[in-house]
């Protein structure tokens, strides 16, 4: 049985993580099949959004521990073949490059978190329990949480929980901006998809750009980012799309975007 279930729906592609009954604990060959899910959301061009999600209860009791320590020790993830992208989206040459929405419920721990700092947009059930317990474990985060929570919370509230392993409810999550909707128990996933439609109604070459530029901006500085948002535009002006946005503004309408 795969461990990671894909299914298109209109223009979102939902990748789940699928083993329930291990409570989706999270070894290296899910790692491999996300990447390659991943790489099929990049590279389709009918494919505008896509949805991480987990079936059961759990979004993930985190890192199956034992099968990572081979990986571990030899200090480095697994190598990614070509047309796969890395799903921590720690290397920025295999970075997906279209908007990841997540939804998640349950415990939701290490590499969980890490996937979700990872994503784009964030949903989340109020039951949601979120970790980053490495340091209960022996070892630390090295899926990104030590470079992107400070980020997303600030320096203290991050080491608040990166240096304690506490648990972080889903109603604190909120409020310190990891999750940007909370919902009951059991409707996460219609309210991720939900936004991962709307994103995807959106003229995909726009929207494209806009995830670039901000990377741009968190990864090499506003001043950088600055640069090149004229020059960047610049081809988008002459896509089909950008006339069909000009044209459905002019006629009330709503766009009817193609992604050329």
């Amino acid at each position: 049985m795969n461990k990671i279930t894909v299914e298109e729906k209109d223009y979102v592609l939902q990748i789940g993580l699928n083993r329930p009954e291990k409570m989706n604990a999270f070894d290296p060959e899910m790692y491999m099949q996300l990447a390659d899910a991943l790489g099929r959301l990049n590279n389709e061009d009918k494919l505008r959004c896509g949805l991480l999600f987990a079936h059961g209860e759990n979004f993930t009791s985190g890192l199956d521990l034992v099968k990572w320590v081979e990986v571990f020790s030899i200090g480095q993830f697994p190598e990614l073949p070509a047309g796969y992208c890395d799903p921590f989206g720690l290397d920025e040459q295999k970075r997906v490059g279209k908007p990841l929405v997540m939804a998640a419920q349950g415990i939701c721990y290490t590499v969980g978190l890490e996937l979700m700092l990872a994503a784009d947009v964030r949903v989340a059930a109020s039951n949601t329990r979120f970790g980053q317990i490495e340091v209960k474990r022996g070892i630390y985060p090295v899926g990104g949480a030590t470079l992107r929570l400070p980020e997303e919370i600030g320096w203290a509230n991050a080491m608040r929980y990166l240096l304690t392993g506490d648990e972080i409810s889903a109603e604190e999550a909120y409020r310190l901006g990891l999750v940007q909707e909370l919902t009951e128990p059991g409707a996460e996933f219609a309210r991720g998809f939900a936004l991962a439609e709307l994103i995807a109604e959106q003229a995909p070459l726009g929207v494209r750009a806009a995830l670039m530029s901000a990377r741009l901006a968190k990864s090499a500085g506003a001043v950088k980012a600055k640069e090149r948002l004229l020059p960047d535009l610049q081809p988008l002006m002459q896509s089909e799309d950008a006339l069909e946005g000009v044209q459905s503004f002019i006629e009330r309408r709503k766009a009817n975007f193609k992604g050329r």
